[in-house]
């Protein structure tokens, strides 16, 4: 399931045209990281490699990298002509020498003031990185970063769009702070899990993890006598809670049409998320009865995701849920209201539901909000 017409796709076609060019045929990887400066956080958005890839993809804090952090205070390249690791290193450098690659090239993808990434090449030529070479790839390095800096520059004005409606709509509910930070990781984990079966790009996780947190937005337009009504709803207003779905892809489309984000990336996947995540996988869900496949992968993704931290968090209308509870009933609803592959990929690594859970916790929850 590759997704088509990315950055990533880009980037293989400009490592393509690199590599014809004498001299330069020895590029054996390029590589962009992104920088989100809410988390200060560093992670692999999308990678061209001549063979295997070398390691699995980059996520960490920046301060965690004391070679990017230098590359981006700095501004300078950091060139590397003979990878030697220091003894019992397991960082990249160790994992290249590993694959292979014996040189190695960084720097930051800088634009208007602003970090917007890293940018890394490798090769497996010893000493490639020489003057001539740095010389001839320097017309790419600038036009990989223009690249990376307009496609972050649209998805970062939807998200600040997004923000800014939710703000000015007094959108009050659990979905604010904590749960979206943890359900969107939730998500993104269960991506990464899945990609190899599914064949996905780091660039398709990114934005699951990026548009995750908007899937609810079109509750902004539901009334707050049905959006805060502590009690069970009733058949009328359940249907009302409904439309919230198709109202969430109205008010995306307007914001694309409005903020003139044309070509938003992967927009797609925003509003599959949007329009989708209500969907169950036997074909009970809402609003188009879809089922199976015929759901887009990054919806299914988010329902397991939305419902697990909705189940586990605390609510003043009801008690939160233990782990294991939620891991049973996702199980229980597995090939029923769920991806199977999902409910999998989240439960497998437990350890790291908790570490989201930790990083992310709640503040005391306000007034009492139809979650779903």
């Amino acid at each position: 399931m590759e997704q088509s017409g990315g950055l990533e796709e880009r980037l293989r076609s400009l490592h393509e045209e690199i590599r014809e060019w004498p001299g330069l045929e020895h590029l054996h990887r390029i590589a962009v990281a992104t920088y989100d400066a809410r988390g200060e956080r560093v992670r692999t958005f999308a990678h061209s490699n001549i063979g295997p890839r070398p390691f699995d993809p980059l996520s960490g804090r920046l301060c965690d990298y004391p070679l990017l952090q230098a590359v981006a205070e700095t501004g300078r390249p950091w060139i590397d002509n003979a990878i030697a690791p220091a003894p019992g290193s397991t960082g990249p450098g160790g994992r290249l020498l590993k694959q292979g690659f014996r040189s190695r090239y960084v720097s930051r993808i800088h634009w208007q003031g602003d970090l917007y990434g890293f940018l890394f090449l490798n090769s497996r030529q010893e000493g490639f990185f020489t003057e001539p070479i740095v010389s001839a790839l320097m017309p790419y390095r600038r036009v990989i970063g223009v690249l990376v800096a307009s496609e972050m520059t649209s998805t970062r004005a939807m998200l600040a769009a997004v923000h800014t409606a939710l703000e000015v709509s007094h959108y009050r509910d659990e979905e604010t702070g904590a749960h979206l930070n943890r359900m969107s990781r939730y998500a993104q984990l269960v991506a990464a899990k899945i990609a190899s079966k599914h064949d996905l790009s780091d660039e398709f996780i990114e934005y699951v993890l990026q548009y995750a947190p908007l899937h609810d937005v079109g509750k902004v337009a539901v009334p707050d006598s049905i959006l805060l009504k502590p009690g069970k709803l009733s058949p009328d207003e359940f249907e009302v809670m409904k439309t919230h779905v198709t109202k969430g892809l109205d008010i995306i489309n307007a914001m694309i049409h409005d903020h003139g984000l044309g070509a938003l990336p992967h927009a797609a996947i925003l509003r599959n998320v949007v329009g989708c995540h209500h969907e169950a996988f036997d074909g009970s869900g809402y609003p188009n009865g879809l089922s199976g496949a015929a759901i887009p992968l990054e919806a299914r993704i988010v329902a397991v995701a939305d419902v697990f931290d909705a189940l586990t968090s605390e609510r003043p209308y009801k008690g939160a849920w233990t782990n294991e509870a939620a891991a049973d009933f996702l199980r229980e609803q597995a090939g029923r209201k769920f991806d199977p592959d999902c409910v999998a990929a989240l439960l497998a690594d437990m350890s790291a539901v908790v570490a989201i859970q930790q990083q992310f916790h709640d503040t005391p929850p306000g007034l009492p909000v139809r979650g779903r």
